[in-house]
């Protein structure tokens, strides 16, 4: 990442979905780091924002910078470790939101395109079928524009930049995507992490949470 391009949004206060004893689920801006970068000018992240509230709060997983929506943060080592799990046996389950370039003619589908790092040109990713680790996302259609797709997007694996790559890669980049697409086709990237369901490290009941997508969908749909 250039560091020359990283402006942060204002720091105007933590947008708290969920707070308990073990929990802590936040709605993450986009263009905010969820974790601080190499140098002081990286700094700046929503880890540390959390910290200035809740200096005990401990990261579980990651959304990409310019990735908004749901965020949790576990409140203690017991329940760090509960959610680490579930995150990495796949034993959760993640919507999310996208409006993506071009019409999308079925009502669904799937996208199964093993990814790597592209690592001259890091930090990109590519598709790789000889050395890429399988990479599945299902997706169905919400709405349609003229020159636009509203997407619900299921990641069934959670490889770097997994949504991105795999939409430009069947012709349907992210709108605002700096990385894959065009990055002037929207004032952000428009992908969003609307919902987010657990197992609660306390007792194991299935928990939802959800975050508003925050971009008005229907003006990048004519």
């Amino acid at each position: 990442m250039n560091t020359d391009t990283y402006e942060p949004p204002a720091d105007t206060g933590l947008d708290i979905i969920h707070l308990d004893d073990d929990l802590l689920v936040v709605n993450k801006p986009s263009g905010l780091l969820s974790v601080p970068g190499k140098g002081p000018d990286l700094a700046d992240c929503l880890e540390a924002r959390v910290h200035k509230v809740h200096p005990g709060a401990l990261i579980v997983h990651r959304l990409d910078r310019d990735t908004s929506g749901v965020f949790i943060m576990a409140m203690n080592a017991c329940a760090q470790r509960h959610l680490g799990l579930q995150f990495e046996r796949r034993h959760l389950s993640k919507t999310y939101q996208a409006v993506v370039a071009g019409r999308m003619q079925a009502d669904e589908g799937q996208i199964d395109l093993p990814l790597i790092a592209d690592w001259p040109n890091r930090p990109l990713q590519k598709v790789c079928h000889d050395t890429g680790k399988p990479a599945l996302t299902k997706w169905r259609v919400l709405s349609r524009g003229a020159a636009s797709t509203r997407l619900e997007l299921f990641p069934h694996t959670g490889r770097s930049h997994q949504l991105r790559v795999h939409m430009k890669e069947v012709g349907h980049p992210i709108l605002g995507d700096p990385l894959y697409g065009d990055a002037a086709a929207a004032p952000r990237l428009l992908l969003h992490a609307h919902t987010l369901t657990i197992r609660h490290p306390s007792g194991g009941a299935e928990t939802a949470f959800c975050a508003q997508v925050p971009f008005q969908i229907r003006r990048f749909e004519c």
